[in-house]
């Protein structure tokens, strides 16, 4: 891991369509993800979600459980369909107390490409040298961690709306 970006891959074993629409459609996106979103996935567009546990796995949305009802802020910054999605956040921002606007936000990645069986999705979130010398390692460390989790529930979700 370097000190600015995280970058986690996963085999995913169905359409890129499939994935796309789990990846760029906030309402499913926020299912597997744990997040509740108020409006649609646009490019450019800023979003607010507040944390809710994630549908697809009990042991995950038990880690999510104390952060229930925090708020999240998005700015969608790029969508090819079947290619790649992405957004700028505020990593960690979890302390009502604080007021994470002021400072920069990370890039999270997420790309899709074909692979020998199935489709290959890599997340990458960078920027974390941006952020405050007092939150940086904390906010690196727990995305570590949290995309780690998030790359098990895309594909738990995928193999859960098959089998419907």
């Amino acid at each position: 891991m370097a000190n600015d970006r995280i970058e986690k891959q996963v085999l995913l074993h169905a359409s890129r369509p499939r994935i796309w629409q789990a990846l760029a459609d906030s309402t499913e996106f926020g299912l597997w993800f744990g997040m509740k979103f108020d409006a649609p996935f646009t490019p450019g567009a800023s979003l607010r979600g507040i944390i809710v546990p994630t549908a697809v796995n009990a042991e995950v949305a038990a880690s999510q459980k104390p952060y229930e009802g925090t708020p999240v802020q998005m700015i969608i910054q790029q969508m090819e369909p079947d290619r790649i999605f992405s957004y700028r956040w505020h990593p960690g921002a979890v302390d009502p107390a604080l007021d994470y606007s002021v400072e920069p936000t990370t890039l999270v990645v997420f790309a899709l490409e074909d692979a020998t069986g199935g489709v290959l999705l890599t997340i990458t979130e960078s920027g974390f040298d941006q952020l405050p010398i007092s939150r940086r390692d904390k906010a690196l460390t727990q995305n570590e961690a949290g995309w780690s989790m998030v790359v098990k529930l895309i594909g738990e979700y995928l193999v859960q709306v098959q089998a419907r």
